[in-house]
């Protein structure tokens, strides 16, 4: 069984920084795609950033682009998300994602098979 074990976030200041781990026990597929999603309150879970292949090819919503970096370390099966420049748009419940049915993209959350527990993260003006 694949399980997905969130850690980091926390709360933070205006500019501040934090990263996000995501361990990925039991799956041989993971490096072929991982995400992070976030929801913010009142709104609907959205992809913010992508790694996939054997490349560590990248994308990002244009929301986090220059200011957030997905990471995948293969000898920890850690997926990572480094967060600069937070500002208080960025507080949500962030989560790590893998093994999509389907695709590999940030457009839609249901394709994902394996989901993280979900972290807070709070950033204060």
């Amino acid at each position: 069984q694949v399980q997905v074990v969130q850690s980091g976030g926390g709360s933070v200041q205006a500019g501040g920084t934090l990263r996000l781990s995501c361990l990925i026990l039991r799956s041989h597929d993971y490096w072929k795609c991982a995400a992070w999603f976030r929801q913010r309150p009142g709104e609907a879970r959205e992809g913010i950033a992508v790694i996939s292949g054997p490349w560590h090819t990248t994308n990002y919503h244009d929301s986090v682009k220059g200011r957030f970096t997905i990471s995948r370390d293969d000898s920890k099966n850690t997926v990572y998300l480094q967060m600069n420049s937070l500002n208080p748009e960025d507080t949500a419940v962030y989560s790590c994602a893998t093994e999509p049915s389907t695709g590999c993209g940030l457009g839609a959350s249901d394709p994902y098979r394996h989901w993280g527990q979900g972290t807070q993260v709070t950033v204060s003006s």
